[in-house]
């Protein structure tokens, strides 16, 4: 910042002797450094300060622009996706319930709700055992005999 030599600094050391005297001159430049110090740690707090909230602020643009980004290709993403579904949706007439097929209202050919997994499970098996193919489920003695 100054550019204070070895002889500004001399010429300083000789007036402060000759205005402060040889008992006060080494106690007002302690003084005088402690001061000194104080600016400097001072003026560098703040520089580091500064800095912080320079580089908060680029981080800040940086994420604004990454969002910018994230939502340009979302939006492009979801008129490519209307673009494609909206032949189909203008082609499919929507219908209410009555109109729905039986097998998409979970019906079948004869209008009836079908059995359900379990139900159909019970059949075969009751087929299966009338037919000889299947063997008769054990009874409590058969298990207790294999539990042994």
């Amino acid at each position: 910042m100054f550019d204070i030599g070895f002889l500004e600094l001399l010429i300083l050391g000789v007036v402060g002797l000759l205005v402060l005297g040889p008992e006060r001159l080494p106690k007002a430049a302690r003084t005088l450094g402690l001061w000194i110090g104080k600016i400097k740690r001072t003026v560098s707090g703040m520089q580091r300060e500064i800095n912080a909230q320079l580089e908060a602020e680029e981080l800040r643009q940086k994420l604004k622009e990454q969002q910018d980004k994230l939502d340009e290709s979302l939006d492009k993403a979801k008129r490519d996706v209307e673009s494609i579904a909206e032949p189909y949706a203008s082609s499919t007439p929507r219908r209410g319930d009555d109109d729905m097929p039986k097998a998409a209202a979970g019906k079948d050919d004869d209008g009836e709700t079908p059995p359900s997994p379990a139900a159909r499970l019970d059949d075969a098996l009751a087929s299966a055992r009338s037919a000889g193919d299947a063997p008769s489920s054990p009874t409590d003695d058969d298990k207790d005999a294999a539990s042994r």
